[in-house]
């Protein structure tokens, strides 16, 4: 019989926020738990940010270099494989509850009266959806109308109060609620994708979650560096990504994230209760992971973007029953893209070419692949902050590809290139704040070099190695993949 499968998404979740993984104050024993029964990727990372070009990667296994999905409304192409599609070829019917976050592909729509272009959060294509948690929320807000809350004020205020109501009132235990019972009516081999909007802002813990953690506890963020880059300066004039400067409120945001990630891992608790109880736990596979981090005050910003760890640094834990993997703790670098052909392979089926990404299963059975990369690889694209503010006529006008970056990160440093020929290389070995340049010009060049390398190897490759001859389409330079 096929395993169940488990995809679960924590939106904004960052990788340090685990006691398993050695936090001073943040509790998550559910997602320990699960750890302990699998595998914990301490050095996971997300390759892009906001959440739709993150996703974009998590469900297609590509680099945003090749998805091209640049921010939040950036369309999906529709000739890219996913998760969900591939799942319907394994035998399943794959389910979402919450969000994916897709913008459709313009090419797929009715015209320009298609509903599906009145917003950027689209449904992935191949997923069914029982709970739809897009937009206003308006399956959550109705929910809380019915139990005599006043919803007139819409989802975002509904969302920073939820310290206001008890924590079965709030968005995640209603998605946990949706998910339990429809998970009543299924058989077994079934795929659902809980996306959980939480910990992502507005900064405010649900019930009791609240008040878990004490400001006056919380460690204080990573400071500013006196010499920054001219894109740090600009997040620090950007009211959304601008953390605030009066330590109080530093302390509050980080306590109520700290909360929202505490009720997140209570509510994996009641979703691993709901299987046990079924007797389906262990014939599960579980994946946890997030879009993007949190940079959570750190720099002198708050909420994802730019070039800094904090903001792409997340959650990964794996736990595959036909695996060995038992509480292993996984220290190469591994990053989003390699979800995807890690189900493909835990399914029994072939990884798509499209994928940047590789197989996490070896890593899952204690075994380290040949050639496993030493660096993880994240890219950040601000080139729709910028559209308004000149003309930059499409297509052949380039200028708008220089507001991008990309960033490789190896054991000892961190190199970052943007699309204007500048670059910054912090020296991690020295200083793993990401505040201390690095002055050595023959290690910089090194790294440089490894940039070009990583991006020289994982250019889009669908039909490179083929090649057509009197006999039909064989692959080159040896083997047949098919002839006439």
């Amino acid at each position: 019989m096929k395993p169940n499968v488990l995809l679960v998404t924590l939106d904004q979740f960052r990788g340090d926020c685990l006691s398993s993984a050695g936090h001073p104050l943040v509790k998550t024993p559910n997602l320990d738990a699960i750890a302990a029964e699998g595998a914990r990727l301490a050095r996971h990372y997300s390759q892009a940010a906001p959440c739709s070009p993150g996703r974009a990667s998590l469900y297609t296994g590509m680099y945003q270099m090749n998805h091209r999905v640049l921010g939040n409304g950036s369309p999906l192409d529709r000739s890219f494989d996913n998760v969900a599609l591939v799942a319907r070829r394994a035998g399943y019917l794959p389910t979402l509850f919450g969000y994916t976050d897709q913008t459709v592909d313009p090419r797929d729509t009715t015209g320009p009266d298609d509903p599906r272009l009145a917003t950027y959060e689209g449904v992935l294509p191949g997923f069914d959806v029982a709970l739809d948690l897009t937009g206003s929320h308006a399956a959550w807000t109705r929910w809380l109308a019915e139990r005599g809350h006043d919803v007139s004020s819409g989802h975002v205020k509904l969302l920073a109060t939820e310290h206001e109501r008890p924590v079965n009132h709030s968005v995640s235990s209603f998605l946990t609620d949706s998910f339990v019972e429809w998970l009543g009516r299924q058989s077994r081999g079934w795929f659902a994708h809980l996306s959980y909007l939480r910990p992502h802002p507005p900064y405010r813990a649900a019930g009791e979650f609240a008040t878990m953690y004490d400001p006056a506890d919380v460690a204080l963020p990573i400071p500013m560096a006196d010499q920054r880059h001219g894109l740090h300066d600009l997040m620090l004039a950007i009211d959304d990504t601008k953390a605030p400067t009066d330590e109080a409120r530093v302390r509050r945001m980080r306590a109520q994230y700290y909360g929202m990630i505490s009720e997140v891992d209570h509510q994996l608790g009641r979703v691993r209760a709901a299987l046990e109880a079924r007797g389906e736990w262990d014939s599960t596979i579980v994946i946890v992971t997030s879009d993007h981090a949190e940079l959570l005050g750190d720099h002198g910003l708050r909420n994802k973007g730019g070039f800094f760890e904090q903001s792409q640094h997340i959650v990964g834990v794996i736990r595959a029953p036909q695996c060995t993997a038992r509480g292993a703790v996984v220290e190469k670098f591994t990053e989003n893209v390699d979800i995807f052909p890690t189900l493909c392979e835990l399914l029994g089926l072939d990884i798509p070419l499209q994928c940047d990404g590789r197989s996490l299963v070896p890593l899952l059975e204690g075994a380290t692949p040949e050639g496993w990369r030493d660096a993880a690889h994240w890219e950040y694209d601000w080139s729709l902050v910028v559209i308004p503010l000149g003309d930059f006529p499409w297509p052949h006008d380039r200028r708008l590809s220089t507001y991008s970056l990309a960033v490789r990160r190896d054991e000892t440093h961190a190199y970052v290139h943007f699309g204007d020929g500048s670059s910054l290389c912090f020296d991690l070995a020295t200083d793993p704040t990401w505040r201390t340049r690095e002055s050595r010009s023959d290690v910089v060049l090194e790294k440089a070099q490894a940039m070009l390398q990583w991006r020289m190897n994982h250019a889009r490759r669908e039909l490179s190695h083929f090649v057509v001859d009197g006999e039909g389409v064989g692959r080159w330079p040896s083997g047949v993949a098919w002839r006439r």
